[in-house]
């Protein structure tokens, strides 16, 4: 299978699915804006979002797909087949006690999630409920009498939503399956049943109930059935049928476990520090809301390139290194890094120059007022800082799990994790809820410089010519596409305090300069050249 093609497939429909959750956020952002609500949904819905990311974003994947893939070549189907059902008997159940477990201490949970929370107190009761119109929009909000507090309202939620872990655990190991057959379109289409679900609940239900938090949480446990339905499917078009085992811990499985646990962690270092940041700010009123809606800007482009070279990348280099190609794994790690600094670099600098304009065209209606635009702008800034860190780190793990070693990203995790609950609780004395966004952005190129240090003492990594003589090319794009986009901006600012449609206008206008400006410079400086897309769209036809 090609790379590209397989980049391609994910990226598409990651795409999709992270258009259809800006689709999603917008309509979240104007019924509920930064209130107490989006505050109580954001941190019931950040650990099944946590669970969606570590496990059927790729983490999962870091440690099954090796294994299950060994299994294929070496002793055929069947046995893979066996190795599969007999991890899905052992995770099936432990998620299962896990969830009634978590559910049954709930109100420690939600507190360990949201300690700031005991000091807010909402300010609506089924008894005053709230009529919101606010650019056409009607709605209804209004919270039940007995919850007295975020907290209380928080864990409600919570107990709703928690099931979404123990599909998504099942819906990893079922993408994992897929992914090793070369089937990538399943699993990368899987996460678009959330924000379709999303979408028709916030259209059709939520300005109808008086309890939208609720109706939310019900939505993301039932999507989460319907994406572990979907791939279930897939498998059984695929000729895989999963039976039914009792657990055992065989060696196979034990030796997944192993890998598993750090893999887990280390991949998903960064989705740790996300939600280490979300506990800090509810100590600050609202600060859940300005920094989830910042990080759903910038997951844009990380969705559409991170995950799927961390998804693609790690069969390709696990195959290369099995037939010894040592020299083919080398070139496709410098064409992944080359390829992810092409399209994340002029990202990065585009989030840093224009947040404000973004986030007011996104999602300023409804409830969400300019002053949360000014609030959200300056998060989202602070996280595009990293933003070419985070698609590196999905680059550069996979050199090391390919080679079945998950314990050394794990142990350099740890250090970004630390480092960032430190930065965190300091620059939070400082600069609040901004100070977070900023600790994960530094975490994150700390863990890349330790990623990159490991690989290159060891041997794994070695940048090429063609790598080392781009890179500046690719830098002066996109400091010269800032630029222009930064003069721009001066002559449009007055549209973004107009309608939606002169907002949309101002906003096209200021991207569609920036990416021409960027694509010309990028060939003209020869950051790249039209061989490579024909080379890429042979490949492809291969």
């Amino acid at each position: 299978m090609s790379l590209v093609r397989n980049l391609a497939t994910v990226s598409g429909f990651t795409g999709l699915s992270r258009i259809l959750g800006f689709v999603r956020d917008i309509l979240v952002a104007a019924f509920l804006g930064a209130g107490p609500i989006a505050d109580a949904f954001f941190v019931a819905f950040r650990l099944p979002n946590l669970f969606r990311r570590l496990f059927a974003e790729g983490a999962f994947n870091a440690a099954f797909v090796p294994l299950y893939a060994g299994k294929v070549e070496a002793e055929g189907r069947d046995a893979a087949q066996t190795f599969a059902e007999q991890t899905h008997a052992v995770m099936f159940t432990f998620m299962l006690l896990l969830t009634f477990g978590a559910m049954a201490s709930m109100p420690w949970v939600t507190y360990a999630l949201a300690p700031g929370f005991e000091d807010w107190a909402l300010k609506v009761s089924t008894q005053e409920a709230i009529n919101l119109k606010a650019d056409g929009l009607d709605t209804v909000l209004a919270i039940p009498s007995e919850f007295i507090s975020k907290l209380a309202y928080a864990e409600q939620l919570n107990m709703i939503t928690f099931p979404y872990l123990f599909f998504m655990v099942i819906v990893a190991l079922f993408s994992g399956m897929l992914n090793s057959l070369g089937r990538f379109a399943a699993a990368a289409a899987a996460p678009i049943l959330l924000n379709v679900f999303f979408i028709i609940t916030l259209v059709l239900i939520v300005p109808r109930v008086a309890d939208p938090g609720r109706a939310m949480a019900w939505t993301v446990s039932a999507a989460g059935f319907g994406q572990m339905l979907l791939l279930y499917i897939s498998l059984k078009r695929a000729g895989l049928n999963m039976r039914m085992r009792l657990p055992r811990l065989s060696s196979d499985v034990k030796t997944l476990m192993r890998r598993m646990v750090p893999g887990v962690l280390s991949a998903g270092a960064m989705q740790i520090n996300v939600v280490i940041g979300t506990m800090i700010s509810t100590f600050q009123e609202a600060g859940v809301s300005f920094l989830y809606y910042a990080e759903r800007v910038y997951q844009l482009p990380l969705g559409m390139i991170g995950i799927a070279f961390g998804v693609v990348l790690l069969p390709e280099l696990a195959r290369k290194l099995k037939a010894d190609d040592q020299k083919g794994a080398m070139n496709s790690m410098n064409r992944g890094m080359e390829m992810a600094l092409l399209l994340t670099l002029p990202a990065t600098i585009a989030l840093i120059v224009m947040p404000w304009p973004i986030v007011v065209t996104l999602f300023e209606r409804g409830l969400f007022s300019r002053e949360t635009s000014d609030a959200t702008a300056i998060a989202l800034m602070a996280y595009a800082a990293g933003l070419p860190a985070y698609v590196l780190v999905k680059i550069l793990q996979p050199a090391f799990y390919a080679r079945e070693d998950t314990v050394t990203p794990f142990r350099l995790a740890l250090v970004s994790i630390v480092l960032n609950i430190a930065l965190s609780l300091v620059l939070f004395q400082f600069i609040q809820y901004v100070g977070i966004a900023l600790a994960t952005a530094i975490s994150s190129w700390v863990n890349v410089l330790m990623l990159w240090i490991v690989l290159v003492r060891k041997g794994h990594l070695s940048l090429d010519g063609r790598f080392i003589s781009r890179l500046p090319k690719i830098l002066a794009s996109s400091l010269v596409m800032g630029g222009v986009l930064w003069s721009g901006m001066r002559w449009v600012r007055p549209w973004f305090d107009g309608a939606l449609y002169e907002k949309v206008a101002a906003l096209s206008v200021l991207i569609g300069a920036g990416l021409l400006v960027y694509a010309l410079l990028s060939l003209l400086l020869g950051a790249v050249r039209p061989a490579d897309f024909s080379a890429m769209f042979r490949r492809g036809k291969a």
